[in-house]
């Protein structure tokens, strides 16, 4: 049975592996070289022409390092040509004033820079090479120069989150337009790093409740990822305070629920394999072999993730369930079971407090 009462609002396209740092964390254990079974230039004009046949979802083009790959901007540009929105992912070390004249020209309107520190200490620290902070620092700027939305993206973990407060000081002071916070979730080396990384479920609440306070006193777009329990957090203090949430349900600013994975996103990767999202490394289709509409409209995977009934655990009783759903990548790191309940929550919800 076909899911076509779900739209693809935004699609994590993995270009490739390939990257120049050694993050402790990172999503797709990248490595230094390309994978020689990347799709061709031409596969992904070709996934490009079959996304716009049924859908206009934002393309956020990632890695590893999307600029290892030397057709990055026909890839780009070919995609805007098309009509899609174009945004990218980048560690930012590569951006030279030269290659952000050339990301403004192929029409990529969002470029996301990841900082996991306020300094280059911390942030070096993690990424792995000496030096990446300033080069990524300078590779904001170069962007910001010449009109360029930046993004700055940061993963908490406990060897940053005391930095919290100064990497929000950061981002406005270097004038991105927005901060996106990513709680960890445990796969690729995440895996290796989760247990002395890791934040502990309370202290995890506070740090999003500290996010839904900067959010209402703060000049720049503030969006909590791979952290479902906001949107419970957001309703439960607007409640509080009397005030009612309107989530923006469109652009890159978008916040309709929490886990959108397989329900508004998708994740494909650099050999054409699509999954939930980037942190579910569980198959939905092959865009190898189908067309994105047929794995989008008629996964099973997709089906299950798009009928909160099947939530497991406290989640399947959740009061809030409709909004947070949990982090279906959590859940499956953790049970092997991707409807299992969100582990890191400490919510007790009001049918097992009574």
């Amino acid at each position: 049975m076909k899911n076509i009462g779900h739209k693809l609002r935004l699609i994590f396209w993995e270009l490739t592996e390939g990257c120049n740092l050694k993050c402790i964390h990172c999503r797709a254990t990248a490595q230094p070289e390309r994978n020689t079974q990347e799709l061709s230039t031409e596969e992904c004009f070709r996934i490009i022409d079959e996304l716009v046949k049924f859908s206009n979802p934002i393309v956020i083009l990632t890695g590893g390092e999307p600029l290892y790959r030397p057709d990055f901007f026909e890839i780009a540009q070919y995609g805007t040509d098309k009509g899609l929105r174009i945004a990218m992912a980048s560690n930012g070390t590569m951006i030279t004033k030269e290659i952000a004249q050339k990301i403004k020209d192929v029409g990529v309107q969002r470029v996301s820079i990841s900082f996991d520190g306020a300094n280059p200490e911390t942030h070096d620290g993690f990424r792995g090479i000496p030096g990446s902070f300033n080069e990524a620092l300078q590779g904001a700027r170069n962007l910001r120069e010449i009109g360029v939305e930046v993004q700055f993206n940061t993963t908490i973990t406990k060897h940053n989150v005391h930095e919290v407060e100064e990497i929000m000081d950061l981002t406005i002071r270097e004038g991105a337009i927005a901060l996106h916070t990513f709680m960890l979730v445990p796969v690729g080396c995440g895996v290796e790093i989760s247990d002395n990384a890791m934040l502990p479920s309370d202290e995890y609440e506070k740090v999003l409740e500290w996010f839904y306070q900067k959010s209402k006193e703060v000049p720049i777009e503030l969006k909590a990822t791979c952290a479902p329990h906001y949107f419970r957090i957001m309703r439960q203090k607007a409640k509080e305070e009397g005030i009612e949430i309107t989530p923006k349900t469109h652009g890159m600013a978008a916040m309709t629920k929490g886990c959108l994975a397989g329900t508004g996103v998708c994740f494909l990767s650099h050999k054409g394999r699509v999954q939930p999202c980037g942190y579910l490394p569980v198959q939905a289709g092959d865009a190898t072999k189908q067309t994105m509409q047929e794995i989008w409209e008629g996964s099973d995977i997709f089906t299950q993730l798009r009928d909160n009934a099947n939530l497991k655990g406290k989640c399947g009783i959740c009061d809030y369930k409709n909004v947070c759903e949990g982090c279906r990548a959590r859940a499956f790191a953790v049970t092997g079971d991707f409807l299992d309940q969100e582990p890191s929550c400490n919510y007790i919800p009001r049918k097992i407090q009574k």
